[in-house]
């Protein structure tokens, strides 16, 4: 790009050089602006092209989907991002929510309870061995999604027929796994908060028995399980960093010298950098790893 140019009014003769500061855009690249929806309050953040609407936090908004047209509440500012013609285009925000929106969604809630009630009225006809947990309607009333769990599968063709002749509507039924089940309805964690996955977790990672045992935890499955019966997914958090700092520490089992004589390291206490050991004679004390005696 060739630098502009300009004359001082006041200098003549003097000719002033200005380099154009705005950053050239690399041919096939688009600048947009996007901005973050969800559609329930512990649901997956979306990104969607908000086009020229100006949008905060907070802001309800309409947004084209694969289903139609959906309700969702933007969580994450408008920003800038670059997309090239090859790229898949986000969805675009159709408009701002209105009060007629308002009304609707107040109607597929209730419409949504409803269908619940009769879902579970006819489950129990049926006899069929399934948890009904929570029922979706879709924006546009044309679509209801029934989610249950349930040991194995289940044959649901008869409740299916039962539902949409009573409902006069597209029927999907889906089943999920029971920490799904504890994402979608929430409640309050053995910590006195509320539960991470409903919080802020867009997925779960997988947990093991070993990440209580590198971390000292009790082994008593009633203390390292969630609300859904499995292992705590807060014990994926600090789990890296103990093996971090275990690194530093001599292994249980190993025999150490310290100032009382010698003995066998049982226990780590890898936060403050210490360990138990264990003397000759039977007896237990705790030194930190700086009071060991080398070699």
């Amino acid at each position: 790009m060739l630098p502009s140019r300009r004359i001082v009014p006041d200098c003549p003769g003097w000719v002033i050089s200005l380099q154009n500061s705005i950053p050239a855009i690399p041919d096939g690249d688009i600048m947009n602006k996007k901005v973050g929806v969800k559609f329930k309050p512990s649901g997956k953040i979306y990104d969607f092209d908000c086009g020229a609407f100006v949008l905060s936090p907070g802001d309800h908004v309409i947004v084209e989907t694969e289903q139609g047209l959906g309700f969702g509440t933007v969580t994450v500012a408008p920003e800038e991002f670059k997309s090239k013609s090859s790229d898949r285009p986000l969805k675009k925000v159709h408009r701002m929510a209105n009060e007629k929106d308002f009304r609707r969604r107040h109607k597929n809630v209730a419409d949504e309870k409803r269908a619940h009630t009769y879902c579970i009225k006819c489950i129990k006809d049926l006899g069929l061995k399934m948890n009904l947990f929570s029922v979706e309607k879709s924006f546009d009333g044309n679509k209801y999604t029934f989610f249950f769990t349930s040991e194995g599968r289940v044959d649901f063709r008869q409740l299916v027929k039962m539902l949409v002749k009573h409902l006069s509507a597209r029927i999907e039924m889906r089943q999920v796994g029971i920490r799904n089940q504890a994402k979608m309805c929430g409640g309050i964690g053995r910590c006195g908060r509320e539960l991470c996955c409903a919080a802020f977790l867009d997925k779960f990672e997988p947990v093991s028995i070993r990440m209580a045992k590198e971390q000292s935890l009790s082994l008593n499955p009633t203390k390292i399980s969630g609300q859904c019966g499995r292992l705590m997914c807060c014990l994926t958090y600090e789990y890296k960093t103990y093996q971090q700092l275990k690194k530093k520490l001599p292994k249980i089992g190993k025999t150490v010298r310290t100032v009382n004589g010698k003995g066998k390291v049982v226990r780590h206490n890898a936060i403050c950098k210490r360990i138990t050991v264990r003397l000759e004679g039977g007896m237990e004390f705790e030194t930190s790893v700086n009071q060991l005696i080398k070699d």
